[in-house]
This record gives structure tokens, C-alpha cells and sequence, in this order.
């Protein structure tokens, strides 16, 4: 939307840190060409900065008001709504509107330092006669070799790619554009990141009578967008929540208006990438993919070709909420209940929560689908908030994987030893490998071994800047914080005794690797976990080959947890469900549930009935017996109960400070400094905890103190903590950290 003509001045934020929007004036040259939204360079200081227009004005009361300098950009980068959804993210999260900016416009855009790659290229020869080649085959004979070759050409080609095809050079090829024999044309060239892969067109599906009844509910929310509820798919495990997702998505297309689609794990983005290039092959633009992953010209060219409209569908992790498209018709939040769609920094958003409120502002349907829905999104579609949409059965009548717990106390009793693989999951293993079945083995820890111990005097080796022990990985022959990334050789005596007594103790996926390959010699057993999926491609690679039935067995971290679709998998081994159930957090039995769950769901999904084994040292917890029988609705049912009790979410709103500081002392006194003034600026309201140390106590160097805040008015709390921490100086090296709607309180 472009500036009229009588707008005099622009309200920027600039992209900086000073917690307030500065007004300047706009020059006659750009008042044409200046809209809401646009990127311009601007003076700031003695110095020059970036910033995004927000608003147009006739009139400011500002006072020294300099002109804007420059307009960066043809199209303003952000529109109308994505404004307001970066407003409501600063209310919400309690967070300066610049750091808002940060996330919704990527780097790459923002500092505007990459532009569109060009590249020569030759255009197609006309009739050249065949007697001036004969005449230059004797006076050049590799220009009319090269010659010949532009003669033959059907498009215009890369005369870097021409050249090395015909092992010439770029002498040759100038001496012809010299003589007027060939014309040279720089042009832009995309930096496609799947320009190398060829996508099958695939047609819709036939649906089951469930997924006809949950599209029907996507398909009548699409007709009247402006008064649709967000829509909860809850589907067990393959029961084909994607196939409603592409044919919903076609239905948004033929309307007019575009989509995005949130997956959780830049693991999962090849696969769903696969599919819905495949069933939107008419059009190569039609899907563009956002993710962490890319290379910053391939980011910038996808976000360019989503502003300009020639992308209709954008796939890629949370932050592809803020896609810039135009029209947006559908979003849809697969694996809603994952925990990384929590950004971990400021802003400290929910993706799907953000989701929520840009279809609210855009009238567009979100869909949030999982087989193991959130609390709060659970909640919120049994009292009417969200619609809820149910798939109970597995597509093709396919039978749900039987789970067996394997209890790991009687396993280390008496002379048996207790190993990384049960014997019960041992021969599982051994049975799958002879029937040429695939078993995937999950462990939520990396490395070799979780610790170094002296057994002399006891001695662990922590890392300098964590309260965690320092993890042995193997591969490199170094421990390894996974916290901070502080790194250490391993010791040859222990530093506390200077005895030679050091044993290592735990394990992780690379020991599980390690150890399986050893038991069976005769399987390929490949690894997927951070530390070996390092290069671009490592995902898309290894998922390829286990699809073609080349690994047998595939140990990894919870990338492999969720969405992937392996019709041979056939045996899912869970070496220890225990991990993540006992942490000191509200939500550690609600996540253990749902990671069994979703593990479990990788086995069975093609015609032979598949079998989990989960070894634990807590067979009866609830989170692992409700997991046992595929029961969401009666732990949801327990696990409601307790939240209410204690009151949690989803019946309040809770808010974590984190008060930081390398100085113990003052972080312990500001905590408690702060935790008293919120008491007396909150009143009766709102609950507030007192500041205790965090259970990571110290991390990277600081040492943290929390506080934690309840109630149910949580934008009027959100600003309370804001005024509050504003009155208050903080010492220099002290940081309070605000988190609205924590999802890790460790």
C-alpha cells in the first residue's frame, strides 16, 4: 500500500535496540514510492541504520525531524497485518517491538547485503552459414567448435554450464561475441534448494468417512472465513492427517488465497516438501520451503518469491508464520504440540499460538493437527473455543502398533547385567532383521557416554560454565557440553586425584550405534541426531536410504520421532522412556506421553502389524501405561485434573522470569528485589512465586533465579511485569528475561 501524496512523515522502528519508534520526514523523490511497511535507510545518530515503516503521518510533533535517506526495496517487506500480528507479539510476550521485527523479517532481509544472483547466459544461434564456420574451423578452430555447439541450442543456456559441457573457455566464447556471432545476456537466476530433485505429480486420495467429515469442516470454515474457530484435527497416528492438509490446501487455491503449512522439525521439512511439490507439479513456483537450513541466498530468493506473489504455498518451521503472503486463506499447524514451536529467545513466541491470532487478523482457517494435541488446544476444543475434528482409525484399516514395557529393574537383577538392549528387544531385533523389516531405535540423548566419573574419589567432569556433566562423544575423542558447546580433551588421569581411575558412565545415540552394529554385525545401523546430520543434505540423504530399505536399523534423537511415513518399519525400540519423565517441570509427564505416542506411531504404517518395546525403570507411570494402550482422552483426563488443582495451564496463564547475572550474589538479590515489587505492584490478582535458584542453576556462565507468575488475565499481566521491570534498575551484568507461556522451566 503506498503513501499518499500529503503524508509528510514516517513513523520507523529502527533495527535496533532503543525501545522506541522514531518519526522522519518523508523527501518529495520517495513520497510516491514509500508505503506502510516499506524497508528504509534512515540517519540515526551520527551513524546510519535500517528500519521498517509503520505508519504514514500528515503531522509529528517530534522534534530535529531528519529525512529518510534512502528506500531499500522496490515492495514494502511487511504488510498491514503482519504489522498488527508484530504488535499483539510485543503486548503478548512482554517484548520491545524491535525484537518482534527480528524474527518476523529474516536477517537476510533485513540487512539487505545479498541480492538475486546473475548470471550470463548464451541465447539460442540463428542460421549461421556453414561456410563461416569452415572458414573459422581453420582460423579458430575452438571458437567454431564452440560455435557449432550455440547453433544447436534450444534455450538460452548458462555460458558457464555451455563452456564446461564443451571443456572450453571464456576466450573463446568472447572472441564470438566480439565478431557478432553470438549474443551474451546477463539474466537473474533463482536459487532454487530443490532444484536438483525431480517431484512426481501425485492426485488426491480416496478419502475414509472420518477425514471426509474433518474436511468437510476445513471446506465449510474456507466458505466463511470471517466467523470460522481454529480447527483441532486430532488423528491417531497414520491416519492420513496430511492428505486432508493437501486436499484442503487445493480447496484454498481454487478460492484464490494461499496457505502455509508449520511442521516442527527441519527433519520433516524433505518429506513434506516431497508430497506437496508432488501434488502441486503444475506449477514449479506454487510451493516455497522456509527453514533454518538454507543457504542465505536460497532464503532470500524464497522470501522474494513469496512477497511477489509467485509462491502460493509456504512450508517450512515456525517461522514461516510470518511469510508475507498475500490473500492467506489457510494455515495449518502439523504436530501442534511440539515443543519447538517455542522460540527459546526473544521474542519468546508460540508458534502455534501466533498462528492462531494471524488467522484471526488475516480471516483466514487455521487447522492444528496432532495425534497427541496439547492440553491447552484440547482444552480449548472440549469447552467450544476450537472446533475438534477426530480420526480414530488408521488409514487402510491398518492396526495400531501393540507396545510392550519392558520393566528394566528385573533386568539388571541377579547375573544379567543390565545392557542398552533388553533381551526381549535384542531378539525383536534380531527376528525383524531375518524377515528384512526395518526397526528404528529412539533415545533422546546424544554422544557416547553422559559422564566421566573418577572412581577413585567420585569426581565428575562438569562443564566450567553449566551445572550439567560434560558428555564423552566418541567420534571426536572430546567431552562436549550440549548446553553451551564448550568443549574439553579427555583427561588421561582425573584432574581431582591424579588417579588413573576414570571410567565413563550413561550413554547416548552414538554408543546405541555403536553397540547395536556390534550385536549385529550383518545390519547397516545409521545414526540421526545433531552431531551427525551436519552437512545440508544429511537429512534429505539419510531419509532417502532408509526409505529404499538400505539402513536396517536407524537409532536417532527425537527428529525421528514424528511425522515420517516408512511403510517397512515395522519395530519401534524406546532404550529409555524415562528421560524426559521425571524433569522439574509441570509438562515433563504431558511430553513423555506424547513422545511415546509418537514414536510408537513410526511402526506399523504399512500392511504388517508393528511392535514397540519401551524399557523403563517407571513401568506404572501414568504418562507410560495411558501411552501403553493409546488412551489420549483418559490421560488428558487425568493429567486436567491435576493442572486444575495446582493451578497451571490451560486454566491459568503463567509467565517465567529468569534473572541472570556471572555474579551469584546480585542475581539472587535482584530476584528477590524484583519478585517483592511484583508482589506489590500485582496485589491479589495474580499469583507470585518466590525467586528460587533455577533447576539448571547456572548456565553459560550465569547463574539463574526464577519467578513464576500465575493468572488468568494475561495481557494485563504481561504489562504489569513490563511496567514493573521498567521502574526498576537492574545492575549492570544483571538480565531479567521474560518468558509468557514458558515450555521449559528448567
Amino acid at each position: 500500500m503506498l503513501a499518499p501524496t500529503d503524508s509528510r512523515f514516517a513513523r520507523v522502528i529502527i533495527d535496533r535496540a532503543i525501545h522506541r519508534e522514531l518519526d522522519y520526514a518523508v523527501p518529495e523523490t520517495l513520497a510516491e514510492r514509500i508505503g506502510v511497511g516499506s524497508r528504509v535507510r534512515v540517519p540515526f545518530r551520527d551513524k546510519h541504520a535500517l528500519g521498517t515503516v509503520i505508519a504514514l503521518l500528515e503531522q509529528s510533533d517530534a522534534k530535529g525531524i531528519r529525512p529518510i535517506e534512502a528506500l531499500v526495496g522496490d515492495a514494502p517487506a511487511l504488510n498491514e497485518s503482519l504489522l498488527e500480528l508484530a504488535r499483539w507479539m510485543s503486548a503478548y510476550y512482554c517484548c520491545p517491538i524491535e525484537a518482534v521485527m527480528r524474527s518476523v523479517l529474516p536477517q537476510v532481509v533485513r540487512q539487505a547485503k545479498v541480492s538475486f544472483k546473475k548470471q550470463m547466459f548464451v541465447l539460442p544461434g540463428g542460421k549461421i552459414d556453414k561456410d563461416k564456420i569452415d572458414m573459422l574451423r581453420r582460423r579458430a578452430p575452438r571458437q567454431a567448435e564452440l560455435l557449432d555447439a550455440i547453433t544447436k541450442l534450444r534455450e538460452p543456456t548458462a555460458a558457464a554450464e555451455l563452456l564446461r559441457q564443451t571443456s572450453l573457455d571464456n576466450a573463446a566464447l568472447r572472441a564470438l561475441v566480439k565478431r557478432g556471432l553470438v549474443e551474451v545476456r546477463e539474466q537473474t537466476v533463482e536459487r532454487d534448494p530443490h532444484s536438483d530433485e525431480e517431484f512426481l505429480a501425485t492426485a488426491n486420495l480416496v478419502l475414509n468417512e472420518e477425514q471426509v467429515a474433518a474436511l468437510k469442516k476445513i471446506a465449510d470454515a474456507l466458505a466463511h472465513p470471517e466467523n470460522a474457530k481454529p480447527i483441532l484435527l486430532h488423528g491417531v497416528t497414520g491416519s492420513g492427517k496430511t492428505e486432508i492438509y493437501l486436499q484442503a490446501i487445493r480447496a484454498t487455491l481454487e478460492l484464490g488465497r494461499t496457505a502455509i503449512v508449520l511442521v516442527p522439525e527441519i527433519s520433516l521439512t524433505p518429506q513434506t516438501v516431497e508430497r506437496f511439490k508432488g501434488r502441486f507439479a503444475e506449477s514449479a513456483d506454487a510451493v516455497a520451503v522456509l527453514h533454518s537450513h538454507l543457504s542465505e541466498g536460497e532464503r532470500h530468493d524464497e522470501w522474494h518469491k513469496i512477497n511477489s506473489g509467485r509462491a502460493r504455498i509456504v512450508i517450512g518451521a515456525r517461522s514461516a508464520i510470518f511469510a508475507p503472503l498475500k490473500n492467506l486463506g489457510l494455515i495449518v499447524v502439523d504436530e501442534e504440540h511440539e515443543t519447538t514451536y517455542k522460540q527459546e529467545e526473544a521474542p519468546r513466541y508460540h508458534a502455534r499460538d501466533v498462528a492462531v491470532v494471524r488467522a484471526k487478523i488475516d480471516k483466514c482457517v487455521v487447522v492444528l493437527g496432532s495425534a497427541t494435541p496439547s492440553l491447552e488446544s484440547y482444552h480449548n476444543a472440549t469447552t467450544g473455543k476450537y472446533q475438534l475434528a477426530n480420526l480414530t482409525q488408521r488409514v487402510d484399516d491398518n492396526q495400531m502398533p501393540l507396545m510392550r514395557i519392558v520393566d528394566l529393574r528385573q533386568e539388571g537383577r541377579g547375573e544379567n547385567k543390565m545392557s542398552i538392549l533388553s533381551e526381549k528387544l535384542r531378539a525383536a531385533i534380531e527376528n525383524r532383521l531375518i524377515k528384512k523389516e526395518q526397526t528404528i531405535l529412539f533415545l533422546n540423548r546424544r554422544g557416547f557416554s553422559t559422564s566421566l566419573l573418577c572412581s577413585n574419589c567420585g569426581e565428575a567432569r562438569n562443564c566450567p560454565n553449566c551445572s550439567v556433566a560434560l558428555t564423552f562423544h566418541r567420534h571426536s575423542q572430546r567431552l562436549s557440553c550440549h548446553l553451551c558447546g564448550h568443549t574439553a580433551a579427555v583427561p588421561k588421569k582425573c584432574p581431582a586425584c591424579g588417579k588413573d581411575a576414570l571410567i565413563y558412565s550413561g550413554f547416548g545415540t552414538e554408543k546405541v550405534e555403536s553397540t547395536v552394529a556390534q550385536i549385529f554385525p550383518q545390519a547397516n545401523v545409521k545414526r540421526m541426531d545433531a552431531d551427525s546430520m551436519t552437512r545440508k543434505q544429511s537429512y534429505r540423504d539419510t531419509l532417502l536410504s532408509f526409505r529404499a530399505g538400505k539402513i536396517d536399523i536407524l537409532v536417532g534423537t527425537q527428529m525421528i520421532a514424528k511425522g515420517l511415513h516408512f511403510p517397512n518399519v515395522t519395530l519401534v525400540g524406546i532404550i529409555n522412556a524415562d528421560l524426559s519423565l521425571h524433569l522439574p517441570d509441570f509438562r515433563a509427564g504431558e511430553r513423555t506421553f506424547q513422545l511415546l505416542t509418537q514414536v510408537a506411531g513410526r511402526a506399523g504404517r504399512g500392511d504388517t502389524p508393528g511392535e514397540v518395546f519401551v524399557q523403563t525403570y517407571t513401568p506404572f507411570s501414568p504418562s507410560i501405561q495411558f501411552a501403553r494402550h493409546h488412551d489420549f482422552s483418559g490421560y488428558f483426563e487425568q493429567e486436567l485434573e491435576f493442572r486444575e488443582r495446582c493451578d497451571f495451564p490451560p486454566f491459568k496463564h503463567a509467565i517465567l522470569i529468569t534473572v541472570r547475572s556471572t555474579h551469584e550474589a546480585r542475581a539472587k538479590l535482584s530476584a528477590e528485589t524484583l519478585s517483592r515489587r511484583l508482589k506489590e505492584s500485582l496485589g491479589e490478582e495474580f499469583m507470585v512465586g518466590e525467586a528460587t535458584a533455577a533447576p539448571l542453576e547456572k548456565l553459560q556462565g550465569n547463574f539463574r533465579f526464577h519467578i513464576l507468575l500465575r493468572g488468568s488475565a494475561i495481557v494485563r499481566l504481561s504489562r504489569l511485569v513490563r511496567e514493573t521491570l521498567d521502574k526498576l534498575p537492574l545492575p549492570e551484568d544483571v538480565i531479567a528475561a521474560v518468558d509468557v507461556d514458558p515450555y521449559q522451566l528448567l
